[in-house]
């Protein structure tokens, strides 16, 4: 599976006009107040962290995704995974983009509802791109017969981890969990 991720950045730039004073004679100027008087400016704010999540938080982003997904193929509608999802991921696709992708899944008669109540097993350690504001995680939910492996990237938005990218795919529970590459993904990307 590729993972195309451009880290987009917004740069508000404020231009603030002098104006001119039409007067003859200048106006004379007040005396400062005492230092003690004067408003303190505020230190510069730095660029938020991007933090890695918790144990409980990452359980709750891996289910939720799963059970969203899990709806979308139940109905037919994958209108509410796709905007979910990170800006990028909206953009690069549809509903009915998201529904071809996941035709094959849906076609075997996979429910994923289970992952609400079993505990994922991730096969990586969480990993975090400080600079793009990615979280990657990558796994499995344990499960008779079938095992279902994800590899799923968030990105952060607003201080809200949003789906960026996802690839999900049934393993027979008796086997190990394989790569994910090749199987049935999407992800978000700027172009």
């Amino acid at each position: 599976m590729r993972w195309i991720a451009v880290a987009a950045s917004i740069v508000l730039l404020l231009t603030l006009g002098a104006g001119a004073s039409a007067q003859k004679t200048p106006a004379p100027k007040p005396a400062a107040p005492p230092a003690a008087a004067q408003p303190q400016a505020p230190p510069p704010t730095q660029p938020s962290q991007v933090v890695m999540p918790d144990a409980e938080k990452i359980v709750l982003l891996l289910r939720n995704t799963l059970i969203t997904l899990n709806d979308a193929m139940q109905t037919g509608n994958f209108t509410v995974l796709r905007d979910r999802g990170a800006p990028d991921f909206r953009e690069a696709n549809s509903a009915a983009r998201l529904s071809q992708a996941f035709t094959d899944l849906a076609s075997r008669g996979v429910d994923l509802s289970a992952v609400s109540v079993i505990t994922p097993q991730l096969t990586e350690a969480p990993s975090l791109d400080q600079q793009k504001g990615m979280l990657h995680l990558k796994g499995y939910f344990p499960g008779q017969p079938v095992q279902i492996d994800f590899d799923m990237l968030y990105q952060t938005v607003g201080g809200r981890w949003r789906l960026f990218g996802l690839s999900v795919q049934p393993a027979s529970s008796a086997a190990l969990p394989q790569s994910v590459s090749g199987d049935t993904g999407v992800s978000g990307s700027k172009k």
